[in-house]
């Protein structure tokens, strides 16, 4: 995760001196049912973020519909840690979603050989998009632990934000917090063409 939000402030906010902390990580229904562990995990994000800090929650969607869960999600935020920042983005309907919304970018990327039609996939659709990868993988499986940074670092983001809404409310959450923080850096400063 570090690895792809390095990339997205290189590629949004370059003018930007960005700091990205370690990422907490914290299991989703951890997250998502238990009060306690959501208010611990939010106060230990906002005392790392420090003052000029924001906190990103990102989650995957599942079948939960993300605008009704992200919205939830920011109110719960802003009773616990109202002194910071908060984005919430939600995956629809997996993280691997957005490798397949840039899946003509991680052709021959470590094994992956799309099928015909592979292109035109609506990626944010199909429940599984793990298996999606996997069965694209040939004699391999994906494993979200090792295959999970070599895409991050590979797909074209570009191509990502154009097919996948979610991922596009990363961009647009990363330009607006960020230049909110580092006014230096402005959303004209983006681009949609990689480095």
């Amino acid at each position: 995760m570090t690895d792809l939000l390095r990339r997205m402030c290189a590629w949004l906010t370059p003018a930007c001196p960005v700091t990205i902390n370690r990422p907490i990580r914290v299991p989703r229904m951890t997250l998502l049912n238990r009060q306690h562990e959501f208010e611990r995990h939010l106060q230990l994000a906002a005392n790392k973020c420090g003052e000029q800090g924001w906190i990103l929650i990102l989650l995957d969607a599942d079948d939960d519909r993300p605008v009704a869960l992200a919205a939830t999600l920011r109110e719960r935020s802003q009773r616990v840690v109202p002194h910071r920042p908060v984005a919430v983005v939600l995956a629809n309907r997996e993280f691997e979603a957005w490798f397949m919304a840039a899946a003509e970018s991680l052709n021959g990327c470590h094994g992956l050989k799309l099928e015909p039609g592979d292109q035109n996939v609506h990626a944010e659709t199909p429940r599984d998009a793990k298996g999606w990868l996997g069965r694209r993988l040939g004699n391999s499986r994906y494993h979200a632990t090792s295959d999970q940074p070599k895409f991050a670092a590979k797909f074209d983001m570009a191509q990502a934000r154009q097919r996948s809404r979610s991922f596009r409310k990363l961009c647009d959450d990363w330009m607006r917090h960020t230049s909110t923080y580092y006014p230096r850096a402005s959303p004209s400063s983006s681009s949609d063409t990689q480095p």
